[in-house]
């Protein structure tokens, strides 16, 4: 397989000057005018009143540092490029201006060892999911500020799973979350992650280091046929917070078959029958079977 013929940016600006063009509020509300626009492009007289600067020069000049790495100047007006898009978002994701502190608060849900109810608490943009009575981990994963705004406890827990799902999703697929970046996947039975389990992935980002950890069986919960075994079974899988199946939060129900290579086998009971999963080092599902229990 081929790699792609990438040729040498000659118009790149350095992260330290990019990000000193945003270093401005003026322009800061002008990238939020053109996210918030019905209709793009945004004509010069249109964009102007939008962000309320009565000094016309003064609005064209600002516009104008941001035209090329973060606006495009098109025929009909402007509009915003991929990297201003980008600091709207993250913006209004919170990650820069807001430092929420969360009361930790009880959960429906109990424990997948034990039973007791779980407590959810909110530290440093992460939020980690605990049994206080036997101390399992039931995992502690990024959740921007933005995320907890204009939802109830419930909501935020909803839209934590959906990101949990989504960010393993990616990284097992060898696609970093925040950067899109190659990230590779390695399997690891020493030392401990967020969940305080031996045996567990952990991916890791070669461009911008960021990394993730997990229960191995977080990887299998979009394989259709994890899916459709839970389906046959009346369980919808995708309507099931990951904290309640004990397969993705614990190694308890993974066996080592082999380390050179790895070979690993899940096993998921539901009523009376079995699924065992097959997996190798790349979290790649090899083989499923069922059987009775």
């Amino acid at each position: 397989m081929s790699t792609p013929d990438i040729q040498e940016c000659v118009d790149c600006v350095a992260p330290a000057d990019a990000f000193a063009l945003i270093g401005n509020e003026t322009r800061l509300s002008i990238l939020e005018a053109l996210w918030r626009a019905e209709e793009e492009p945004v004509r010069f007289s249109t964009l102007n009143e939008m962000v309320g600067m009565r000094d016309s020069a003064q609005f064209n000049y600002h516009l104008g540092k941001l035209t090329d790495q973060y606006v495009r100047k098109v025929e009909e007006g402007y509009e915003l490029r991929t990297a201003g898009a980008k600091v709207v978002r993250a913006v209004l994701a919170g990650s820069f201006t807001e430092h929420p502190r969360v009361e930790p608060f009880v959960i429906a849900d109990g424990c997948t060892r034990c039973g007791e109810p779980l407590v959810a608490s909110y530290e440093e943009e992460m939020l980690a999911l605990d049994c206080p009575d036997c101390g399992r981990a039931h995992g502690e994963y990024s959740f921007p500020p933005g995320g907890l705004n204009d939802r109830t406890n419930e909501e935020v827990l909803e839209a934590f799973d959906q990101r949990v799902r989504h960010l393993h999703c990616l990284a097992k697929d060898g696609v970093c979350p925040e950067c899109s970046g190659r990230m590779t996947t390695t399997i690891s039975d020493e030392g401990e992650c967020c969940l305080g389990v031996g045996l567990r992935a952990d991916h890791v980002c070669e461009q911008c280091d960021h990394s993730l950890c997990s229960a191995i069986g977080l990887s299998l919960l979009d394989r259709s046929p994890v899916v459709a075994f839970h389906r046959d079974h009346d369980v919808d899988l995708g309507a099931t917070p990951y904290w309640k199946l004990d397969w993705c939060v614990s190694d308890d129900l993974t066996t080592v078959r082999s380390t050179d290579p790895w070979e690993l086998e899940l096993a998921i009971d539901l009523d009376d029958e079995r699924l065992h999963a097959t997996l190798d080092g790349d979290l790649s599902l090899v083989e499923t079977r069922r059987s009775a229990i």
